[in-house]
């Protein structure tokens, strides 16, 4: 199978010097393996997305010199996808229905299994949830090391359909990455709560699990992760090639000035190393 790596950014915004750092490290560590760099638009949560954001995000990669290998997918266009898996989950009795708001979980966050025998009496059907083992879930992170979670511990049955009809972003970014046969994610550590979910949908389906690489988020000055709206940010404040030249010192990689993106691209090809990125987040 061909080495295979994803960007997968949201409509919600901008691209900024976070998403950047995320695409520039997924690009070098599949195309330092000649592999095939892909790119997603998931565009699954309407209510939160920016019109004209996904445009102008490809746009702005363009510009960095990303292309992605293979057409852009939109996971607005994966609806049928999605519920296929949904159904085989329900089917299987892995899944159930849930008639619960988010009001009225604890405090701790923990799903306490209310509806999974059954809808209590006076409950109707809202979300879907995925029933977990009590028993721990490990991998190794290229970036952050080992990784252990039980997940009936720390989050309990989890949703994979929303309560208004849309597929959650665990289950839809796990039947992605089967679809695009993705082999290895590339993306940053404000994820790394997701991928032991990720990790058992893929189990429950039969799916293949990639290789995981969790790199550090761009810090502001106050701590909040770095954004567009920041006027910080080198993608509204520098050239392609310096903000490039700034998220690959931040990945921890040696960068010599390059007065053109492609040069720049070759030398950072020519250089990638997945062991020196850094395993904490640092401001900016």
């Amino acid at each position: 199978m061909i080495r295979t790596g994803r960007f997968a950014p949201s409509p919600t915004g901008e691209l900024h010097f976070g998403s950047l750092i995320a695409a520039v490290a997924s690009y070098l560590q599949v195309k330092s393996g000649s592999g095939r760099w892909l790119v997603r638009v998931e565009d699954i949560d309407p209510p939160r997305e920016v019109p004209g954001s996904a445009e102008r995000i490809l746009r702005d990669l363009q510009r960095f010199g990303l292309q992605s290998d293979q057409p852009v997918l939109y996971q607005s266009e994966r609806t049928e996808a999605y519920e296929a898996a949904i159904r085989q989950l329900l089917d299987s009795r892995q899944a159930y229905w849930c008639g619960c708001s988010r009001s009225e979980l604890p405090a701790s966050g923990v799903y306490p299994g209310t509806c999974r025998t059954g809808l209590p009496p006076g409950k109707k059907s809202r979300s879907i949830r995925l029933r977990v083992r009590d028993e721990p879930i490990g991998f190794t992170d290229l970036v952050q090391g080992p990784v252990r979670e039980n997940l009936a511990e720390s989050v309990g049955d989890f949703i994979i359909r929303r309560a208004d009809g849309l597929a959650a972003y665990q289950l839809a970014v796990v039947v992605d990455d089967a679809f695009q046969e993705v082999t290895e994610v590339v993306r940053g550590a404000d994820l790394l709560g997701s991928t032991t979910r990720q990790i058992y949908l893929q189990r429950c389906l039969g799916l293949p699990t990639p290789i995981y690489a969790h790199h550090p988020v761009a810090l502001a000055s106050d701590g909040t992760k770095l954004g567009k709206r920041l006027g910080s940010d080198p993608i509204a404040a520098a050239s392609p090639q310096r903000a490039l030249e700034l998220a690959l010192r931040f990945l921890g990689q040696s960068c010599p000035p390059q007065p053109e993106l492609p040069e720049l691209w070759h030398q950072a090809l020519e250089n990638w190393q997945l062991a020196k990125v850094p395993r904490t987040a640092f401001t900016l």
